[in-house]
């Protein structure tokens, strides 16, 4: 008898990439360095529209406003207040429509749009300090709500302001919708409540408004130097867009059906969020006129001080609860959408840094350190200096983004859709890279006075202008060249939508995504999700060395033009 040797079964292998349990949990992640995949995007265009606006509570608006009409005048200042509004609109349309379609937050839009996939690294700083900029500015109102509600040292106001909403961010968009949409009737109340007041206790007082001069001796006139300065610190707020379109890229796909709904979603929540913020800002700049005699000028840029005096004359000694409860709400709102996108930003900045990605949890708190930081700083006494130097690289940014969406696509000088993943870009695209460096730079050079009053006041100006003509000029002079490192045949613009949900196994992570997450690897020999191709510290980015038009290691879809 003949004993046969039997080979047992290989044990199976476990993948060659494991994330942390925290970075692995995408309830929690949100998809931080992805594409939001169409299977995560389960709330409707109503639904997303109202988180994404619920995060436009903050009252910063109600301080930025009152600020440029004390320094200003009301003529100056509201206009400078609206033509801010008219450029944060415009550039905002097309980066809301490219989030929500592609399912991408800025920092991905940021990437295929001009400026490849190390170039905006830089932006993703700019974004950060956006959010723990605002973070703070919030924070501290809400601290002085508290010192004048409870008599907390504003040191300790601002600490607890902090705490208070990680729990929330921890959890990610779906406790962040929960959040928005419970506080929003209270909000909405504090918010109408003291204008609805004044209108019946004081109804000359918003013709006197409309004569005020200031409180800097500016004049009730119109300035053009005071109208620059206006715009600029109020186009501090352009950022914002990045906020929204955190929000934005869980907009499910756009389809026959629900074409009106998604269209009007889309608008209203991407750059319709500054015709509420603009309203906001005059409004805040009245409440602070109406009180100034009572409190003082300090006193009367603290949001809390002006909500106090208009409840008063209907609340008497419930007037004080009811503002800092307003105030209170308000700035939970905004602070849980500032702490989650910074997150988000920090992620993307160290994923290309460092190789790694702990989980986008983990941000969180750095994001808060620094908030806190500055907050303990006192950094709202700086706020028009702060936010008028801020809005100068800001804009720059955003316009070279706004450029490449609307003029090179359309003019055939980049690819019709955006490309994000490291495979297939280049590591600098000088076309809004290069666009962003130089407008900035030349527009704070005019900030600090190089070039005189008039290009000081207007330094923004510049930086919009240069961003949105240098953009397609070095586009067409490199011919678009620095795009795309190498063709992509598999996932690019013609997929049709039953080929993006279909999902393909990373060889690396085995993990399923879908097909526009997914890249082909000759390192790996097979598929790989964009996050591991991030993370890769080992390949020399061989695929992109390769011929243009290389081998394709992924199963080919049926194309067609949808």
């Amino acid at each position: 008898m003949t004993e046969t040797a039997t080979t047992p079964a290989p044990a199976a292998q476990p993948p060659r990439r494991s994330y942390a349990k925290l970075a692995a949990d995408e309830s929690r992640e949100d998809y931080s360095l992805r594409y939001a995949p169409h299977s995560f995007r389960r709330w409707g265009p109503a639904t997303v529209a109202g988180t994404a606006l619920g995060g436009i509570a903050y009252l910063a608006d109600f301080a930025i406003g009152a600020s440029i009409v004390f320094a200003y005048g009301f003529t100056s200042g509201a206009a400078a207040i609206l033509a801010a509004a008219a450029v944060i609109f415009l550039t905002g349309i097309p980066i809301a429509r490219a989030c929500a379609t592609y399912g991408l937050d800025m920092d991905l839009v940021t990437r295929g749009a001009g400026f490849g996939y190390f170039g905006s690294t830089l932006t993703s700083l700019i974004y950060a300090s956006f959010t723990f900029i605002f973070f703070a500015l919030e924070g501290s109102i809400m601290a002085q709500a508290m010192h004048q509600a409870l008599g907390l040292p504003v040191q300790i106001g601002y600490l607890l302001t902090t705490l208070v909403v990680i729990p929330i961010v921890f959890k990610g968009m779906g406790a962040l919708a929960k959040v928005q949409a419970w506080t929003q009737p209270v909000w909405l109340i504090g918010l109408v409540l003291p204008f609805l007041v004044l209108a019946f206790e004081a109804p000359d007082a918003w013709g006197a408004f409309t004569h005020f001069g200031g409180t800097e001796g500016a004049g009730s006139g119109f300035s053009w130097i005071g109208f620059g300065f206006g715009t600029g610190i109020a186009l501090s707020l352009i950022a914002q867009i990045g906020e929204q379109a955190d929000y934005l890229r869980f907009m499910p796909a756009k389809t026959p059906a629900n074409s009106r709904r998604w269209n009007l979603a889309v608008l209203a929540a991407g750059p319709g969020w500054v015709i509420i913020g603009a309203a906001k800002q005059l409004g805040g700049a009245f409440l602070a006129f109406v009180a100034l005699e009572a409190v003082g000028k300090t006193h009367a840029l603290e949001p809390i001080a002006p909500q106090l005096e208009a409840l008063r004359p209907w609340l008497g000694s419930f007037a004080l609860p009811v503002a800092a409860l307003f105030v209170v709400v308000s700035q939970i709102k905004i602070n849980v959408t500032n702490a989650y996108s910074g997150s988000l930003s920090w992620s993307n900045f160290f994923s290309r840094i460092t190789h790694r990605h702990p989980g986008r949890v983990w941000y969180i708190f750095l994001n808060l350190a620094i908030a806190l930081t500055l907050m303990e700083m006192n950094m709202f006494a700086m706020l028009g200096k702060l936010l008028g130097f801020y809005s100068n690289v800001g804009i720059a940014w955003i316009a070279a983004v706004a450029a490449d969406l609307v003029i090179n696509k359309r003019l055939g000088l980049s690819p019709p859709y955006i490309e994000f993943k490291r495979a297939y870009l280049y590591a600098v695209n000088p076309a809004g890279f290069g666009a962003m460096v130089i407008a900035s730079t030349v527009s704070i050079l005019a900030f600090f006075g190089l070039f005189g009053t008039y290009a000081e006041a207007f330094s923004t100006f510049i930086a919009a202008g240069l961003a949105l003509a240098l953009c397609p000029l070095i586009a067409w002079a490199t011919k678009g060249k620095y795009y795309l490192a190498r063709p992509n045949t598999v996932n690019g613009p013609d997929v049709v939508v039953e080929d993006v949900t279909a999902t393909h196994l990373c060889s690396v992570c085995e993990t399923a995504y879908e097909l526009p997450d997914v890249a082909d690897c000759p390192v790996q020999s097979g598929p790989i999700c964009s996050l591991c191709c991030s993370l890769d510290a080992t390949c020399a980015d061989v695929c992109r060395k390769q011929p243009r038009g290389g081998a394709v290691i992924l199963p080919m879809p049926t194309l067609r033009r949808v």
